[in-house]
C-alpha cells in the first residue's frame, strides 16, 4: 500500500487534532521573547563571572562544586526519561507509553544538549573545554562523563528525528495552510517516505538498533557522572552504590518532568482524547515503581555508613539529619518523595491535576536532591578549616549563580517549546495504526 492510499485513511480528526499543535503564531512569539528576554539577564551575569571571575558566585576553596554541578547532575538525570519510556517500557511492548513517547524523546533531547554546558558555567576558564578532547586521560572519569554525554545526546536527537519521518510525510496534507518554510522543511527532512513495506522494514529495524543502543548509553550516562563522586574519598560520596542510586534518581526526576509536560500539552492543546486518564494512571504507577526502587537506595545510602558510624562520616550525617541541613534534607525526602509516593498509592491521586501537583514536588526534590549530594559533603573537609574568610566556611549561593544556574533551565524550556511548535507532539504514525486506520505492511 502507498503513502497516499495511507495518509487517506487516516480521519481528518485524527491528522488536525495531532498536527493542530504545529504552529508559530502570535503566542508563541511572544513567549519566545519572553524567554529571550529573561535568557539575555542571566547571559549579562555569565559575563560578569567571565569579567571577574568565579569569585562572583558563592564557590569558594572549600565548597568548589555549589548549585552549578547540583545542576548538571540534575540535566543529566532528567535526561534519562527518553530511554526510560521509549526503550525500557516501550520495548517491552507497552502500547500505553506511545501519546507520551514523543514527549520523552523531545525532553531527553533538550536536557542532553544543556548538559554539556552547564558543566561550562562552573569553568573558570571555558576556552580551555577542547582542552578535555585534545589532552584528555583515559584515566579520567571526565574525559569519560564527556563522552557519554555527547554520544547520548546524538543517539537520542537520531531516535527522535527517525520517528518523526512518517510524520514528517503525513503532515504534507495536514499542515498545507501552515508557513511555506515549514512545508518545506517536512518535505525534505521526510527523506521520500512513502510507507513501503521495504521502508517501514528499514524503520523498524533502525529504530530497534538505537532502542537497544540507547539503554547502555544511558545506563553509563548517568552512572558515569555518579563516578566523578564515587572515586573520590570524601565521606558522603565513598560509597559503592552511587551508580544506581544515580540511575534510579534519574528516573524519578524524568518521569516527574513527562508528567509536567503531559498535563501542559493536554490542557493547553486539547489532547484530552489522546492524553487520557488511562495515561496518567499508569504513568503514576510507573513513578512510584521508580520511587520505590530510589527510596531503597536513599536507605541503603545512609543505614550503612550509619551503623558504622566512623568519625568523619557521623559529623556528615549529623548536619544532614539534625543540624543546618536537616530542614533541606527532611523536607526534601519527605514531600519529594515519600509522601508522593503514599499520595499515588491512591488513586484519586493518579488523576491529571492532581499527578502534576505531586510531579512538580518531585521534580523540585529531585534537584534538592542533588544539592544535597553535591554541597554538604564539602563543607566537612578532613583538614579543620583555619586562617580563611568567614565566606569560606558556609556556603551561600549568590545571585549572579542563580541568575547563570537558572540560564540552561531556560534554554531547555525553549528547546521544548521549539520542537513541539515544530513537530507534534504525539506521534501521529503510531496512533493511527493502532487505531487500526493504517495497516502496517507485512510484505
Amino acid at each position: 500500500m502507498n503513502l497516499n492510499s495511507q495518509i487517506e485513511q487516516i480521519p481528518e480528526k485524527l491528522g488536525g487534532d495531532l498536527f493542530r499543535t504545529v504552529r508559530l503564531n502570535k503566542a508563541f512569539h511572544a513567549w519566545m521573547g519572553f524567554l529571550t528576554v529573561l535568557l539575555g539577564i542571566c547571559l549579562y551575569f555569565y559575563y560578569t563571572q567571565l569579567r571577574d571571575g568565579l569569585g562572583v558566585a558563592g564557590i569558594r576553596d572549600y565548597v568548589s562544586w555549589g548549585i552549578y554541578i547540583s545542576n548538571f547532575v540534575f540535566f543529566v538525570a532528567t535526561s534519562l526519561v527518553g530511554m526510560l519510556i521509549s526503550a525500557v517500557v516501550g520495548f517491552s511492548g507497552q502500547k500505553w507509553v506511545t501519546p507520551m513517547s514523543r514527549i520523552a524523546e523531545i525532553i531527553a533531547v533538550a536536557f542532553a544538549a544543556l548538559a554539556g554546558l552547564v558543566i561550562v558555567s562552573d569553568m573558570g576558564r571555558p576556552e580551555r573545554l577542547a582542552y578535555v578532547f585534545l589532552h584528555g586521560r583515559f584515566q579520567s572519569p571526565i574525559l569519560w562523563d564527556v563522552t557519554v554525554v555527547t554520544t547520548y545526546f546524538a543517539i537520542s536527537l537520531l531516535l527522535l528525528y527517525v520517528t518523526l519521518i512518517p510524520d514528517l510525510s503525513l503532515g504534507q496534507r495536514f499542515i498545507a495552510d501552515r508557513p511555506k518554510f515549514l512545508q518545506k522543511a517536512y518535505t525534505f527532512l521526510s527523506l521520500g517516505w512513502k510507507g513501503t513495506a521495504f521502508e517501514e522494514k528499514n524503520l523498524k529495524r533502525a529504530i530497534r538498533v538505537l532502542l537497544i543502543l540507547i539503554i547502555p548509553l544511558a545506563l553509563s550516562i548517568h552512572t558515569v557522572t555518579s563516578w566523578l563522586f564515587a572515586f573520590n574519598s570524601r565521606p558522603g560520596w565513598d560509597s559503592t552504590i552511587f551508580g544506581p542510586y544515580f540511575v534510579s534518581g534519574a528516573f524519578v526526576s524524568g518521569v516527574s518532568c513527562l508528567i509536567i509536560a503531559m498535563y501542559f500539552y493536554r490542557k493547553n492543546y486539547k489532547l484530552e482524547e489522546y492524553l487520557t486518564d488511562f495515561h496518567f494512571d499508569k504513568v503514576a504507577k510507573l513513578l512510584v515503581l521508580v520511587s520505590l526502587v530510589y527510596l531503597y537506595f536513599n536507605i541503603n545510602e545512609f543505614i550503612v555508613p550509619g551503623y558504622k558510624m566512623k568519625k568523619f562520616e557521623g559529623t556528615h550525617l549529623y548536619e544532614l539529619f539534625a543540624g543546618k541541613h536537616a530542614f533541606l534534607f527532611w523536607g526534601t525526602q519527605i514531600f519529594g518523595l515519600i509522601l508522593p509516593i503514599i499520595l499515588m498509592i491512591m488513586k484519586p491521586f493518579r488523576k491529571p491535576l492532581p499527578l502534576m501537583v505531586i510531579g512538580i514536588f518531585v521534580l523540585i526534590g529531585s534537584w534538592l536532591k542533588r544539592y544535597i549530594i553535591v554541597v554538604p559533603v564539602q563543607e566537612h573537609p578532613f583538614l579543620p578549616i583555619q586562617h580563611v574568610p568567614e565566606n569560606f566556611m558556609v556556603y551561600s549561593p549568590t545571585m549572579a549563580e542563580i541568575m547563570i544556574s537558572v540560564a540552561p533551565i531556560i534554554m531547555v524550556i525553549m528547546i521544548i517549546s521549539v520542537l513541539t511548535k515544530l513537530f507534534p507532539v504525539i506521534p501521529v504514525w503510531e496512533t493511527a495504526a493502532e487505531r487500526g486506520y493504517i495497516k502496517e505492511s507485512h510484505e
